[in-house]
């Protein structure tokens, strides 16, 4: 790796979450999205939904995927919370960070750049294709 590729890579945040069930916000950078954020904001996506198939499934559907997604690694996978991070090929690190909401029957998603102010909308992107393979994988086993 050379320096300039380290100079990318920056820690994670001190807190992805301000309680069990909730994020915390975006920041006011355009290099986030969020399901928790008001749907009339620029920020917003829409949570991935399961209502075909129970928590543990959705969740494991949920991994699977990232497994199988390029520059993604699994940080961090609980019952309820799972943190990965994706790493474009310039050596920059995006957190992506699911929270499992069963009484709702969908997963929220946030994903946010490390670095850097605009993003030219690979956090969204992500989210989508991300939302499309669940969706894919969740149809072919019902």
């Amino acid at each position: 790796m050379t320096s300039g590729l380290i100079g990318c890579a920056s820690p994670p945040p001190k807190q992805f979450t301000r309680s069990a069930t909730e994020f915390t916000p975006c920041s006011s950078a355009p290099h986030c999205v969020s399901s928790q954020a008001d749907e009339d904001d620029s920020k917003y996506v829409a949570p991935f939904a399961y209502k075909q198939a129970t928590p543990a499934a959705a969740r494991q559907t949920l991994l699977d995927i990232l497994g199988a997604s390029d520059g993604a690694t699994v940080e961090r996978a609980e019952e309820r919370f799972i943190h990965a991070t994706f790493r474009s090929t310039l050596g920059f690190v995006d957190d992506v960070t699911f929270i499992v909401q069963p009484q709702a029957e969908h997963i929220d998603v946030k994903s946010s750049s490390r670095l850097g102010y605009y993003d030219f909308g690979v956090n969204r992107k992500r989210v989508e294709q991300l939302r499309a393979r669940f969706n894919a994988q969740l149809s072919a086993q019902a």
